[in-house]
């Protein structure tokens, strides 16, 4: 792959994970099953790494303790994200007073200090996305009947899809 094209899906992996504010986190329970849980996503970084508030004593706090292999998944009507990656505990208060925004009192009415307030970190190691947003739908539709009638396979997804180590 060449660095113009990295360069590219990095690019579009991080304009369409901008485009969320929520995620599943995907996590192990004791038994190594996966578990998915809907979050806030407070911060993200370029690297794709996302941070969200959380409370101490929630279930994936020590399920991340155990295993802290994990996943996020994003999802709208016209683009994916998948991330892999390690989710990391943090109960720094530096790193509470970064995310930190007035709608989390919502969850934690004692504010920034409130004793339960746990900032989860998911460091990212590969992305994946598929992108369709501004795509010719009927464009699209024509080419996959196309291919369905020849018994062929369509083409069109690699200009959609991207891979990336993060």
């Amino acid at each position: 792959m060449t660095d113009e094209r990295i360069s590219e899906d990095r690019a579009r992996f991080t304009d369409i994970l901008d485009s969320f504010d929520d995620a599943m986190l995907v996590t192990r329970d004791r038994g190594g099953a996966p578990r998915a849980r809907p979050m806030h996503i407070a911060k993200r970084t370029v690297d794709g790494d996302l941070w969200f508030a959380t409370s101490d004593e929630s279930g994936k706090m020590s399920e991340l303790e155990q295993d802290p292999r994990a996943a996020v998944t994003l999802q709208s009507k016209d683009a994916f994200v998948s991330i892999t990656g390690r989710g990391q505990v943090v109960r720094d208060r530096s790193a509470i007073e970064e995310i930190w925004s007035p709608a989390m009192k919502a969850w934690f009415p004692e504010g920034k200090d409130d004793p339960n307030l746990t900032v989860l970190r998911f460091r990212a190691e590969r992305g994946e996305y598929w992108d369709m947003r501004g795509m010719n739908k009927i464009s699209y539709v024509y080419e996959a009947a196309k291919a369905i009638a020849k018994g062929e396979r369509i083409e069109s997804e690699r200009e959609h899809h991207g891979e990336l180590s993060l």
